[in-house]
């Protein structure tokens, strides 16, 4: 018989870890989903891609050793989160832009945004997205200068893009109406058009999205109703001069999109924990991307529209809550109202 008297019994607080996945293995798995996107960025722009890459991923890990050092902290590197945030943050940025530029971004991004918080999964904003806008509010020059694609285009790792052809994005030619200007919409999808390093290969992003899904990173309620709304809005919304369909393929394949809506939006950290709560997320996502796109002086809207909702999700964990398994329904409207 078993000695109750004498077992130790272990009382933690929760959540209780039920999962041989730690941040470690799933920040690996985020890496290795945008793997493709990076080998595609190289293809697309040269290796410059991989450069400014680097030197954002090393620039995130040397502020968060060093923060968390002078903070006589424990170091969190070896969690893998700031190389996430580095690859983002590059991914975000047009191939062009200064190395010391990213290097700025990564500071804000790692100290101001993460760690004056607390460290990771305490942030209310996507880091990533976050430098991101700082670094359009400072340099917008920097941030809006496009490099077209092709190795031709390939610049040294600190030159500019004053030797390189330059160009519109597709959402800036959308902006100006210029529809009779756009690439095909293959083109397109597999990233031969002008934009942020990391953003322009849809097919890559959705290898990488597969991956995460197959792995049970993410969940696709928060990807698929970004997605989704921005195309439908888009198709009922198309303006005079093209075709709704095209106008739908323009507005998910052209921008940021599939990057945001894959990578940035469905962070643990910043997102709603339950699953109604997300699709409302990525719903009010795409709802923002669509107005920001259409009737705003910027042409792309991915990055302020998941940092807004980014604000808004303790509303959303607020209001929407998960069905309290086996309570009455009396019980479950009251512990829904509390």
């Amino acid at each position: 018989m078993t000695d109750y008297k004498n077992l130790k019994l272990i009382a933690s607080s929760s959540p209780h870890i039920r999962s041989k996945d730690d941040t470690q293995s799933i920040m690996i798995d985020v890496c290795i989903a945008l793997l493709p996107a990076l080998v595609a960025s190289v293809i697309v722009f040269g290796f410059q891609a991989l450069v400014l890459t680097l030197i954002s991923v090393v620039s995130c890990v040397f502020w968060e050793w060093a923060y968390r050092k002078l903070m006589k902290k424990s170091c969190s590197v070896a969690d893998c989160s700031a190389v996430v945030t580095g690859m983002l943050l590059a991914f975000v940025c047009p191939v062009s832009l200064p190395w010391w530029a990213i290097v700025i971004a990564s500071f804000f991004s790692i100290v101001v945004v993460k760690q004056l918080y607390g460290g990771i999964g305490c942030n209310f904003l996507n880091p990533a997205l976050a430098g991101r806008a700082v670094l359009v509010a400072s340099y917008a020059g920097a941030m809006t200068t496009w490099v077209q694609p092709g190795f031709k285009n390939a610049i040294g790792i600190f030159g500019s893009a004053a030797d390189v052809a330059t160009g519109a994005t597709p959402l800036a030619l959308i902006k100006d109406g210029a529809f009779d200007q756009m690439p095909e919409i293959m083109d397109m999808f597999l990233g031969f058009i002008g934009g942020s390093l990391g953003e322009t290969s849809a097919l890559a992003l959705l290898i990488g999205f597969a991956w995460l899904l197959l792995r049970k990173v993410i969940s696709w309620q928060i990807p698929v109703a970004y997605i989704a709304t921005v195309a439908v809005v888009s198709l009922i919304s198309a303006p005079a001069g093209v075709g709704a369909v095209d106008y739908m393929f323009y507005s998910i394949f052209g921008g940021g999109l599939m990057l945001g809506a894959i990578f940035m939006a469905t962070d643990y950290a910043t997102s709603p924990v339950t699953k109604p709560g997300q699709l409302v997320f990525g719903i009010g996502c795409g709802l923002l991307t669509v107005l920001i796109r259409r009737f705003g002086s910027y042409p792309e809207g991915v990055c302020y529209s998941i940092l807004i909702m980014n604000c808004c999700t303790w509303l959303l964990d607020k209001y929407i809550k998960p069905t309290i398994y086996g309570a009455p329904k009396k019980e479950k409207k009251e512990a829904a109202a509390k």
